[in-house]
């Protein structure tokens, strides 16, 4: 039973890394700045996720509460900035460097070892993602870079913390991270509001669907998956992001994208079979 729900948690991160993805084309149609999208999206995710979750909600200080809620709002706030400073090539590849900070601090504060075919996916899955972005990096916005990299720390604190604190709360610390990112980017939607109902609707799906709904499923499925596996797994998102866009915007993926995107699709389904494995032996 423990391994069919480990393979059912397995599926729907996945389904919620498709609902991530699905943000980059949403914010790129919705005619708002970055930061009021952020501060909209997250009222609304907000809402969403405490009235999906009323009655359940724990908002006591502890530890993996406040370092879940600090990195989740540090990870929204960053990766805007990031892409309002850089590429957003340079912005996404850089903040996908999470998982080789979860290999490294995931021993020491999650008591989870870190094998030896962990440190192969890892490395299968950066090198993915510099062949996804190979032909679009460029050494320009240092600081956006920087921010970037922020992305990638706050990214792995998340992780660490929802998985550290999977026997409390875990959806109210994605809330207070939720509230505390709506705080820095109101103001900026409440100085360019929506004009009309196509972007109300688009803002509406970033709150309610793609964060508030995929935030219901991340919470269930983190406290049933180890913290490498989860966060290995979101690396689909930045893999089927570009694709919506293409989509949506128009903007194709050059030849190493494609490329790099086969690598991680392919490192994901590789660990899923060799994890099914394991678990059957």
């Amino acid at each position: 039973m423990a391994e069919r729900g480990q393979g059912r948690a397995a599926l729907l991160l996945a389904v919620t890394a498709f609902l991530w993805s699905t943000g980059g084309v949403a914010i790129k149609l919705a005619p708002l700045s970055p930061m009021a999208v952020t501060g909209g999206r997250s009222l609304l995710a907000a809402l969403t996720l405490a009235a999906l979750f009323r009655g359940r909600l724990d908002f006591r200080l502890t530890r993996p509460f406040v370092c879940a809620a600090l990195g989740y709002a540090g990870l929204l706030v960053t990766n805007v900035a990031a892409t309002k400073l850089t590429t957003a090539a340079n912005a996404i590849l850089l903040a996908y460097t999470a998982p080789v900070y979860v290999a490294l601090f995931a021993p020491t504060v999650l008591k989870e070892p870190t094998r030896p075919a962990d440190w192969a996916f890892v490395a299968a899955t950066v090198g993915g993602m510099a062949l996804f972005f190979l032909d679009k990096l460029s050494p320009q916005g240092l600081w956006g870079n920087v921010l970037a990299v922020g992305t990638g720390i706050s990214y792995a604190v998340f992780t660490l913390a929802m998985r550290a604190g999977r026997d409390g709360s875990l959806v109210s610390a994605v809330i207070a991270g939720h509230l505390l990112t709506a705080a820095a980017g109101l103001p900026f939607l409440f100085a360019g509001p929506p004009r009309d109902a196509a972007a109300w609707l688009g803002l509406a799906y970033l709150g309610v669907v793609q964060q508030g709904l995929s935030l219901a499923l991340y919470v269930w499925c983190i406290k049933r998956l180890r913290a490498l596996t989860a966060i290995c797994i979101m690396t689909l998102e930045p893999v089927l992001n570009p694709v919506f866009v293409a989509l949506g915007c128009g903007e194709l993926p050059g030849r190493f994208a494609v490329l790099g995107g086969i690598v991680v699709i392919g490192a994901v389904t590789l660990r899923a079979v060799f994890a099914g494995r394991r678990a059957d032996a």
